[in-house]
């Protein structure tokens, strides 16, 4: 093995995204089995983030090839979550899909601010999982 071909070897390991894995920030059973049910049967591995530090082992330790974010859960603060993602080198170019009610303004902005690569309102969700998944992973 020459120098070159283990560098390539080494960067393959340490920088590889999971095509096929989600991380969902989202506390909420309903919505978390809504996303589970929707990505499921399209070949997705769905991995579930309840707390900031879930959201930082998981994405470290397997880097999806996205994040979701319920931007209204109380449980999760979803804005430190932005953070936490966007301060790590190796995490702040994954694709982030959130969701927030309707009418929350002034939650849509911050997010975006952020970095947040599409915000959609709850209803929007709800009804387009998969086709905002697939439209951000692909």
């Amino acid at each position: 093995m020459t120098a070159d071909s283990y560098e390539i070897d080494q960067k393959d390991k340490t920088d590889l995204t999971d095509q096929k894995t989600i991380l969902v920030g989202v506390t909420d059973i309903f919505f978390y089995t809504k996303v589970r049910d929707a990505l499921m049967s399209k070949g997705y591995q769905i991995e579930r983030a309840r707390t900031q530090q879930d959201i930082v082992e998981k994405a470290s330790a397997r880097i999806p090839s996205a994040f979701i974010l319920n931007m209204n859960d109380d449980r999760l603060d979803a804005f430190q979550g932005l953070e936490t993602l966007k301060a790590d080198a190796r995490l702040k170019t994954i694709p982030i899909l959130a969701f927030v009610n309707h009418e929350e303004v002034d939650t849509f902005n911050r997010a975006r601010a952020l970095g947040v690569t599409k915000i959609v309102s709850r209803n929007e969700f709800s009804a387009r999982i998969r086709e905002l998944v697939e439209e951000l992973v692909s």
